[in-house]
C-alpha cells in the first residue's frame, strides 16, 4: 500500500501543507526528507531495508516512460561495476560487488549502462519494453572474434 499511495501523491504536495501543489509550485529553500525517522545509520542499511518517505523517488515508480529497456546477461557479466556507478538513476541492482539485475521500477531506459559496458559482447544490451527478457537473452549476439592484421 505505501509504494501506491507514494506512486498516486509524488510530487503533489509542500511539506505541511493541506493544497496540492505541483513541482515546480514547491517553496524554494524546502527540504525534503529522503527518509522516515531517524536516519543516522541508513548507509548500513540496504536500500530494501531502508524506510523512505512519500517524497522519496525509491517509493515511486518510473517505469511507463520507457521504451526502450536493458537486459542483463549474467553469463556474460564481469562485474566490473560500470554500470552501478553511472547509471543516472541507480537502478542497478549490486550487493558485494557483484551485478544482480536491473531495479526496472526506476529504469528510464536511457542506455548508460549499456555504453559503459566493456565486455564482448556487452553483458547489457538495449530491446523494446515489450520484449520479454527470456526473449531478448535468446537473442543475444555471440562474442566478436578480432581480426588478425
Amino acid at each position: 500500500m505505501r509504494g501506491a499511495a507514494a506512486t498516486e501523491k509524488r510530487g503533489m504536495r509542500e511539506l505541511g501543507a493541506e493544497k496540492l501543489v505541483g513541482w515546480d509550485e514547491v517553496t524554494h529553500g524546502v527540504v525534503i526528507n529522503s527518509f522516515e525517522g531517524d536516519a543516522a545509520n541508513i548507509a548500513s542499511l540496504t536500500s530494501e531495508e531502508r524506510i523512505y518517505s512519500d517524497f522519496n523517488s525509491y517509493t515511486a515508480t518510473v517505469a511507463s516512460w520507457r521504451v526502450v529497456k536493458p537486459v542483463y546477461n549474467r553469463d556474460i557479466c564481469i562485474d566490473c561495476q560500470n554500470c552501478w556507478v553511472w547509471c543516472p538513476d541507480t537502478s542497478i541492482i549490486s550487493r558485494d560487488k557483484q551485478m544482480l539485475g536491473i531495479d526496472y521500477d526506476h529504469c528510464k531506459g536511457c542506455g548508460v549502462c549499456v555504453e559503459v559496458c566493456p565486455t564482448n559482447p556487452k553483458s547489457l544490451l538495449m530491446f523494446i519494453e515489450a520484449e520479454e527478457n527470456d526473449s531478448a537473452l535468446s537473442q543475444w549476439p555471440e562474442k566478436k572474434k578480432k581480426e588478425k592484421e
